[in-house]
Formats: structure tokens, sequence, C-alpha cells
């Protein structure tokens, strides 16, 4: 669970953010930076806005940060991102460190589609209805008790990364697997692994048991929890087929969070990671439609001048959640590192902490 503090009262600034222009708040964030460089890190999300990532020790995917976490000895970590991904480095560091989260509001639409009460009626519903194992693998993209829930049950963490090889792992390991909360991610991912798309069902937590009866759990091969990012759903098929007619030179890109269609008939799927260096390998002179935030994409275009990127979709595909890590917020967490008093620490309970580190664990180990 997260340990909530009240900005206000943890720490008071001796001067007024709002007497603070915006270039005024960067200067201040960028000089304090140097200062705490001794005992303070900054990670960044690749969705981040510029000012932040411009303040940021390490830039990465979920996975990529989490690798990261682990290794690193600093007193106080500051995690740009929401709160999963702060979540995940407080169980992979050291009780001696902090780690912060800037906005204690920077949630992920996603994580909040799955809770541990829906979790464990379906798990209790799904045991009933067969005796075959189940493997359960949550996306990295969970509450901290979702975690510890795949520890607790022999099941693992993935991200977008390395979902092919955990959930190929899972599927030998079991003989059914309960795949969330995205559905797309899963869906996308074990249909490239050969699981035809009528040994999938989704369970549906806002209807009676799911949606789904006994025998339709029997046969399936894939439960996929009824969850989304709501980002990844303003790509769609009609654009990727409408861009395939107007510019065929276009090579289209998506992310796995993307529906079935999109990621058909797009012509590269892959994790953040995965599309960065995709980009960055090809020839001056290409065009690339990306279906991911817009954010990426903009600095995609702005480090490759010598090629055409834009987003695949003409609206602005952006994660509001990540965007609640402001300069202003992160100027407030700076300043209450240099007093030695913390704000915003994230705080998970060794109850949940223990089996939730075994799914994290389990997820970096496997090869």
């Amino acid at each position: 669970m997260l340990k909530l503090h009240n900005l206000k009262e943890d720490f008071k600034p001796e001067i007024s953010d709002d007497q603070l222009t915006e270039s005024e708040v960067l200067e201040e964030l960028h000089a304090l930076k140097r200062t705490l460089s001794e005992k303070m890190v900054v990670l960044g999300h690749h969705y981040q806005q510029d000012d932040i990532i411009s303040l940021a020790d390490i830039t990465g995917d979920s996975l990529k940060l989490a690798q990261k976490a682990a290794g690193i000895k600093k007193q106080y970590i500051v995690f740009c991102g929401v709160h999963f991904m702060a979540e995940t480095a407080d169980m992979l560091t050291s009780a001696k460190q902090k780690v912060i989260l800037p906005d204690l509001n920077a949630g992920c639409s996603m994580a909040d589609m799955a809770n541990k009460k829906e979790v464990d009626q379906c798990w209790k519903y799904l045991s009933s209805s067969t005796d075959q194992k189940i493997i359960p693998i949550t996306y990295v993209n969970c509450s901290a008790e979702l975690k510890a829930f795949v520890g607790k049950n022999e099941g693992s963490i993935c991200t977008s990364s390395n979902a092919k090889k955990i959930i190929s792992w899972a599927l030998d390991k079991g003989e059914k697997l309960l795949f969330f909360p995205d559905q797309h991610l899963g869906r996308n991912t074990c249909f490239e692994l050969g699981v035809p798309l009528e040994q999938m069902v989704i369970y549906d937590p806002g209807k009676v048991n799911g949606g789904l009866t006994k025998e339709q759990i029997r046969k399936a091969k894939v439960i996929l929890w009824y969850g989304y990012c709501s980002v990844h759903q303003g790509f769609t098929g009609e654009q990727v087929q409408r861009l395939k007619k107007e510019s065929p030179e276009t090579k289209i890109i998506v992310h796995p969070e993307c529906n079935f269609d999109v990621v058909q008939s797009s012509h590269i799927n892959g994790s953040t990671t995965k599309i960065i260096e995709t980009i960055a390998a090809s020839p001056a002179g290409t065009s690339w439609a990306v279906g991911t935030e817009i954010n990426l994409v903009n600095r995609l275009a702005e480090r490759f001048k010598d090629k055409k990127i834009f987003s695949l979709s003409p609206f602005q595909c952006i994660c509001t959640t990540m965007y609640r890590i402001r300069p202003r917020w992160l100027l407030s967490v700076f300043r209450s590192i240099k007093e030695d008093k913390p704000i915003n620490v994230i705080g998970i309970s060794d109850e949940i902490r223990i089996p939730a580190l075994r799914a994290l664990n389990t997820m970096l180990e496997i090869k």
C-alpha cells in the first residue's frame, strides 16, 4: 500500500512556488540536482514530458527502470513515473533507501481496472471450474497487492519487453494462464506464441462470474482480464489501413497494448524499448508512424531529425497520469531531500513486499 504524506505538512518551502516562473523552477531544479547528486538519483519513464526527462539520471521503460532500481545504492530514489513503478522500485531497494513519487496521485487507469478483491473472486471461481493448473501472470502495471497475489500463487510479473518470455514460461509450467490486467498485451502475446483466439476468453469483473461459464473456462487455454490502457485505445485498425493507402512507404510500429487489429495490421509491434531501438537502427530518410504515447513519439522525432516520425493517431494520445509529475512538484521533492525531510515516500508493508518480491524476482530470473 502507498504510505501517503501531505506535501504541505511535510515540507514548506521558504519561497512560495507561485512566486517562481517556469524557467526559475527549472533553473533551481537543475541547481539542486547538482548539489544532491551524491545522495539522490532520478528515474524517468519514457512517457514523461521533456522538462522532467532533462532531470533524469536514468530513463527507460518499466523493465529497465526496475532492473536499474535493484542496483542503485543512493539514499534517495526519485521516481518520475506512476505509483506502481515507484512501488516496484521500493520493493527492489533496501530498507535504508527511500523511494519518492513526486505526486502521489500519479496513478494508472489500467492498474485501477483490477483490485485484490476482484482478482481473489476470479481466482476462486476459476479454481472451482477446472482441475487444471492455472498460472497467474500480472503485467507490471498493477498494484503491489496484485504482485503479491501472483507471488503467492506460483506466478510471475511481466513487462511488455519480456511478456513473450514470461508467458512461454507460464504455459510450460501450467495448463492454463490467467493474465491481468491488460487484455491486449495478453492476447497479442499469446497469439504470437501460437495460442488461437478461440482458446482465449475474457473475464470481466463487472459481470457475474466474469461473464464466463465453467465450461468456457475448462475449454480455454488463456483467461484474459478485461482491462486496457486508455492511451493505446486511441489507435485503431482504421488508422493503420488509411495510412497504408495514403503513405505506403511509411512503416507502422505500435505497442502491444494496442488492440489486436492494430497489432496484426501494423508492420512491427513491440515494447517502448523495441520501438526506440528499431527506429534508431533504421536508415536516414525512412518514415515511421508510431502507436504509443505522444511524449515519446515527439522525443523520437526531435532526436532523429533525419527521419520522418509521427503519431499513428491524428489525436493527442497522452498519458495524463504521467503528466501529474510536474516540475513544481519535483522542486518540492528536491527541496525536501536537501533538508533530509523527504516527502511522498512510498512504503510497502512486509506482508505485501515479501510475496510481491518473490514474483518480481521470478520475472528477473526467467531467462
